[in-house]
């Protein structure tokens, strides 16, 4: 049987097939045409406000358009990232994932209206940092060890100090009581600002702070470092011992952070923003905001981002069940 086409019907067919597999180029040239919103799921002030700023404004630049930063601060970050999560997924609101809100507060809070698994797509690391255990100085802990020692002796009445119930900051002590097989007591703040001037003022025993908000008491004398969550000992603190070095190689523990959108953005646009947050981040002015602080230069892949985020969520939901924090 023969089959017979005019050419006119061929033509629509051939038009149509190029309107199909046109589609997703056009959309990629075309992104983006207009503002995009970049949330950020905490307060203006903080590291994570400064980090989308400056992000923001190199996206801008590159994007040519404008990149508005939003802050939608509370509940652990739990409301700017379910914002995230539930904006429309067409490339116009992204933000800043953290990492409670990406991987701890699904373990840690009853109900979490997003799912960081299922509700976000990751796009890119942007930084991580390590954290440092400080003291007093005018206490007698030279070490880890002096520390340890002092906790065994006396169960359950050391105390470290915290920016909330959650955080990196009381996580890293938890995975240290957990590691060392030692009790001390949780003092929560409203702030790591608020508990390291408690630390300073000699109402706490120590405290797990990031190195940016560190530094400047340990360069001035105020605080004593003991050891860094890093795998290897940083340039600003080179004659600090890691955890690993110590003993306690399961002590590793970065507070990272990444830029994220809603699930069904397409990926052509997530392509894009990843490759236009490399170059970014290979910029030599970004990487000295991030070097500078004691951090980790990000990069890579959304794979990359996605992987590091399903490792975090399973090694910290074991320390918060076994921990058995619970949010206030």
């Amino acid at each position: 049987m023969k089959c017979h086409l005019s050419v006119s019907r061929i033509e629509s067919l051939l038009f149509l097939l190029l309107i199909i597999f046109s589609k997703p180029a056009v959309s990629q040239v075309d992104y983006p045409n207009k503002p995009i919103s970049f949330i950020v799921p905490y307060a203006a002030g903080g590291g994570a406000d400064s980090r989308s700023r400056q992000i923001g404004q190199q996206l801008s630049q590159l994007l040519k358009t404008p990149v508005i930063v939003e802050n939608k601060a509370g509940a652990g970050g739990n409301i700017g990232t379910e914002f995230i999560a539930k904006a429309p997924p067409d490339g116009y609101t992204i933000g800043m994932g953290n990492f409670a809100p990406l991987a701890i507060n699904k373990t840690l809070f009853k109900t979490l209206r997003y799912d960081p698994q299922n509700d976000l797509l990751p796009i890119i690391l942007i930084e991580r940092g390590p954290l440092v255990l400080v003291v007093n100085p005018s206490t007698n802990y030279q070490s880890v060890g002096d520390v340890i020692k002092d906790a065994k002796a006396k169960p359950g009445q050391l105390t470290f100090a915290s920016g909330g119930i959650g955080g990196s900051h009381q996580l890293s002590a938890e995975l240290f009581k957990q590691s060392a097989g030692i009790d001390m007591i949780h003092v929560p703040y409203k702030s790591g600002a608020a508990g390291l001037t408690d630390l300073m003022g000699n109402n706490v025993n120590m405290m797990f702070d990031q190195m940016y908000s560190a530094m400047p008491s340990i360069k001035s004398g105020k605080l004593r470092p003991l050891a860094i969550t890093s795998k290897t000992r940083s340039p600003l603190l080179k004659d600090v011992p890691t955890f690993t070095e110590l003993g306690y190689p399961q002590i590793v523990v970065n507070n990272w952070q990444g830029l994220i959108a809603p699930k069904g953005t397409p990926k052509a646009v997530i392509d894009k923003l990843n490759t236009v947050v490399n170059q970014i981040l290979k910029d030599p002015k970004m990487k000295d905001f991030i070097l500078e602080q004691g951090n980790e230069v990000g990069g890579g892949t959304p794979e990359d981002f996605a992987e590091l985020i399903k490792s975090e969520s399973s090694k910290w939901s074991v320390v918060v069940k076994t921990a058995k924090i619970e949010p206030q």
